[in-house]
């Protein structure tokens, strides 16, 4: 035996003391956060989607351009839909823009966003559909930009629809704008669904202006 290990007559020699090692510290996976103190399992599942996407955001009354610009100021891609309406005054008549859809603004953003736009003054929610932010296709915001930018007569409804042809107007400052058509008497309106069944924009347009391209199966 080593000197320093002391034994008995006849015993067997004491065991080593056992080595105790501090267990590992438990792995915590990291928590990837989008804004300061806020974890990504709070953003809505919608908003996860790699990319950016079209959503629209309900703001406060009469804030529409407020809310667009500061949005802009932040970075954020935002489009708000305007329309050259003339007013009246006693004394003189103008051409004026006002919101196409009151209340309402459209953002294209990624998940990293979401917050930004969620917090800009004058913003009260996202448009959602059963506790989800709808994302809005590429094609419908371009028939807002279409609309625009031409002289018709555009009408925010809530009506209820039924199924009909989806058509395409072919001439005039509306051509390429895609909708579904209504039989109203003599005219046909074109319905444009914006954010979600039950509202529309609709327009009217003449028969000749217009060629069929499917049947609309997405009510």
């Amino acid at each position: 035996a080593p000197p320093h290990a002391a034994t008995l007559p006849g015993a067997a020699p004491l065991p080593a003391a056992p080595s105790y090692a501090a267990p590992p510290p438990a792995s915590v996976p990291p928590q990837t956060v989008t804004s300061p103190g806020v974890a990504t399992s709070q953003v809505p599942g919608e908003l996860r989607r790699p990319g950016k996407l079209w959503y629209a955001v309900y703001t406060n009354s009469r804030a529409e351009k407020r809310v667009h610009e500061r949005l802009l100021e932040q970075g954020i891609e935002s489009f708000l839909p305007l329309q050259k309406t003339l007013r009246q005054w006693s004394d003189r008549k103008k051409l004026v823009e006002r919101p196409l859809i009151s209340s309402y603004v459209f953002v294209k953003i990624i998940q990293r966003e979401y917050f930004t736009v969620r917090k800009t003054e004058g913003v009260v929610k996202f448009i959602m559909i059963q506790g989800k932010p709808v994302p809005i296709p590429e094609e419908q915001i371009d028939n807002l930009r279409i609309l625009c930018g031409s002289d018709a007569e555009v009408e925010v409804s809530t009506d209820v629809y039924e199924k009909g042809d989806m058509v395409e107007v072919t001439v005039g400052s509306l051509t390429g704008l895609r909708g579904e058509l209504i039989r109203v008497g003599r005219k046909h309106k074109v319905v444009i669904r914006v954010i979600q069944p039950g509202m529309n924009l609709t327009v009217d347009i003449k028969t000749n202006s217009i060629r069929k391209i499917g049947k609309n199966t997405d009510i």
